[in-house]
């Protein structure tokens, strides 16, 4: 197994400014219908996307141990801190002294302890007790990803 190496670089968050950006919605994946290429609306990423400007952050992933569920070194979170993780988020935590990206497991917490859980078998799950020094700093609403890596 490979020692994780997920980083979070957190960004600069500003969320005064406007961006509205043009969408359409419903793009399919199959034959597309001629009537759809008129469909237009509008997107606004502070209005659409942030529920809780207060508490929300970016930060930018580094490493792989989530790549297979599409977290990809480079990446952008966008991270809500006021959101109480359920089993199966994706989090960003606080452990060992550096933040990192993984999947939240309770369904042990009637065992005494949590995982903190990798998406790629090259890394090892993080078993978390209650003598562990732990803080999920948030949970990850969205991934933001750049497709034209150079």
């Amino acid at each position: 197994m490979e020692k994780d190496n997920n980083e979070i670089s957190f960004l600069h968050s500003e969320f005064s400014t406007k961006l509205t950006l043009s969408y359409a919605p419903g793009i399919k994946a199959g034959f597309p219908s001629p009537a759809e290429a008129y469909e237009v609306d509008v997107l606004d990423f502070n209005k659409d996307m942030i529920r809780h400007p207060d508490t929300t952050f970016y930060g930018r992933v580094r490493g792989d141990s989530m790549i297979n569920a599409g977290i990809c070194d480079g990446d952008i979170l966008v991270i809500d801190r006021s959101i109480e993780p359920h089993n199966g988020d994706v989090v960003v935590a606080y452990y060992d002294n550096k933040f990192t990206v993984k999947f939240f497991d309770n369904t042990h917490i009637d065992e005494g302890y949590i995982n903190l859980v990798p998406a790629n078998p090259s890394f090892e799950t993080f078993r978390i007790t209650a003598d562990d020094d732990l803080t999920i700093w948030g949970v990850v609403q969205y991934t933001i990803k750049d497709w034209r890596r150079k």
